[in-house]
């Protein structure tokens, strides 16, 4: 067995004495930088300091309430980005020994006070929210006397700590990257403009037509019903019925993977080609894009990290104690995933 790691071991690789490899890493008395940063650098290449913080959060987040809606707890091919998200979260609270307690509400909508019986109940330390970012239920929550994290979620109020995907930024480099092939008409193909995170993705959108000097493209932003691929096909034979030419795009950036694959569809059942005729790029990489034909070209959103983020906010406020805290907004960076269904216009 690996024996376990303990302060002394982090002294004799930093050549210095046990109380000042405490007082390095406590902050209880003056210490050189050469020296701090020679414990500082053993503590972490030996493990110490992620030993020393799972021991705190061990010690501070015994159970958490994670609160889903009833659309996002199916666990089908239409929820992969909801699923990774919760898996990464389970995972994580199973490493950590930290009590989880489901709750799903019976509607698409998750209620304040459902919430608060049942944190009472269950006499939990903290509360997770996946998706779920309506205004009214924000206000709800931060009247709660736990800690709350809105998981893929945002409070514009910055009542409540939230984790998401770099939603804005992502769509932004996505955009900018049609553009530098030479696109100029590109279609948005999104949906739900009640979510906050998918109205990141259309600013995004925006924002890169306006940073390179071109108007804002408001009329080729396309709300389809809903994020599944069957809303993404309907909505792009709806505009081909409507609009001949697609409204005359070369691209088309959808706000999910799951819309793209619709696209993908309907543009092979029309006789369009990827990408020779136009291109498609999605948002979020779920495993399934790797697989289309042609393979989808998407932005890589990190589901799987989004659930221990969340507990990091939870252990810091637990830990910090200060009912004064503001809320913070933590994002993950996201990432383009380049592969055949992009091409430059006309190729």
């Amino acid at each position: 067995m690996k024996r376990k790691v303990g302060l002394k071991d982090v002294a004799e690789a930093a050549g210095v004495s046990l109380s000042t490899a405490s007082h390095a890493l406590n902050g209880t008395a003056p210490i050189t930088v050469e020296v701090r940063d020679r414990v500082l650098t053993a503590a972490r290449q030996l493990g110490y300091l992620e030993k020393r913080r799972s021991k705190a959060t061990i010690a501070s987040l015994r159970s958490l309430l994670l609160a889903v809606s009833q659309d996002a707890a199916p666990r089908s091919d239409l929820n992969l980005v909801s699923w990774t998200i919760l898996n990464g979260l389970r995972q994580e609270c199973e490493r950590r020994a930290i009590r989880l307690v489901p709750f799903i509400s019976e509607t698409s909508r998750i209620d304040a006070q459902d919430i608060k019986r049942l944190a009472k109940a269950e006499n939990v330390d903290a509360v997770v929210v996946l998706n779920d970012d309506r205004a009214e239920l924000a206000r709800g929550l931060a009247q709660l006397s736990l800690p709350v994290v809105l998981l893929n979620g945002e409070d514009p109020a910055m009542k409540l700590d939230t984790v998401t995907g770099e939603n804005r930024f992502g769509a932004r480099a996505a955009t900018e990257h049609l553009l530098s092939l030479g696109h100029r008409r590109i279609l948005h193909l999104t949906w739900g403009a009640g979510r906050t995170t998918i109205r990141r993705r259309q600013d995004g959108f925006i924002d890169a037509h306006l940073l390179a000097g071109l108007p804002a493209p408001l009329d080729m932003i396309v709300e389809a019903e809903g994020f599944e691929p069957i809303a993404g096909e309907k909505a792009l034979h709806a505009l081909v019925a409507e609009e001949i030419g697609l409204r005359g795009a070369t691209a088309i950036f959808c706000a999910a993977d799951n819309l793209a694959f619709g696209c993908l569809k309907a543009l092979k059942d029309l006789g369009i080609r990827v990408p020779e005729d136009i291109s498609v790029l999605g948002f979020d990489d779920i495993m399934p894009g790797e697989f289309t034909d042609p393979p989808l070209s998407t932005v890589h959103l990190p589901t799987d990290r989004l659930g221990a983020a969340a507990l990091s906010l939870i252990e810091q406020r637990l830990i910090a104690n200060d009912p004064m805290r503001p809320a913070h907004r933590l994002e993950l960076g996201c990432r383009l995933v380049l592969r055949g269904s992009l091409a430059s216009p006309g190729r």
